[in-house]
């Protein structure tokens, strides 16, 4: 399944490169039009979600009453008495946030997070940044005891992780990724000096 490099570093270590399927995916242009599908859709579900709570005053009006309720729901209990949050240090920093006061300016992060994400992956621009911001957020949510989408939205998002040179190739990453020198850029190779070659010297018979 791996072709292992045939000579060894100095260290005795070899590279073990990716089997073909792999390479397709995460590597070739073609593949991209498959991720542009799957990237404009988890995309559509951040940016659809960013917009209702960017419309909604209880989440932009300074009052943090949107994230609030959320956070004290699942800071509570299940009906037979067992906490909502299973991990104690998720827990204790969901409280945290509650004590400081925290959802005032919290829950307008959470509405840029999402709409960033969304925008990020629609327009094809820093794929692998923008799937890292949502799964992210999909991972705090499924910490604090929620599922619904979230569950399919992180796996995607791993995906689109994996993906990131070459899921936003039909989006802007074409462009942007280049300009910072990766992943397409490849140094130029300096062309071996040729000695300058003596001029001849005339003779005579």
């Amino acid at each position: 399944m791996f072709n292992l490099g045939k000579t060894p570093d100095r260290h005795g270590r070899v590279l073990m490169q990716d089997p073909p399927i792999a390479r397709f995916l995460f590597q070739s242009t073609l593949a991209s039009w498959g991720w542009l599908v799957l990237r404009v859709w988890v995309g559509l579900q951040f940016l659809q979600a960013g917009w209702t709570k960017f419309n909604e005053p209880a989440w932009m009006d300074g009052s943090g009453k949107g994230i609030l309720g959320f956070w004290t729901s699942a800071l509570g209990t299940t009906a037979s008495g067992a906490p909502i949050i299973t991990y104690d240090w998720y827990r204790s920093f969901l409280q945290l946030l509650v004590n400081s006061h925290a959802e005032g300016w919290f829950s307008k992060v959470i509405v840029a997070g999402e709409l960033a994400v969304g925008l990020g992956l629609i327009l094809g621009a820093f794929v692998g940044v923008a799937a890292a911001g949502g799964f992210l957020l999909n991972t705090a949510f499924l910490l604090a005891g929620t599922t619904s989408t979230d569950p399919v939205l992180a796996v995607m998002g791993i995906l689109l992780i994996l993906a990131w040179k070459n899921a936003g190739y039909v989006g802007l990453d074409r462009f942007l990724l280049p300009a910072l020198g990766t992943p397409w850029s490849h140094p130029e190779l300096k062309q071996p000096s040729t000695p300058a070659r003596e001029p001849a010297v005339a003779t005579t018979h």
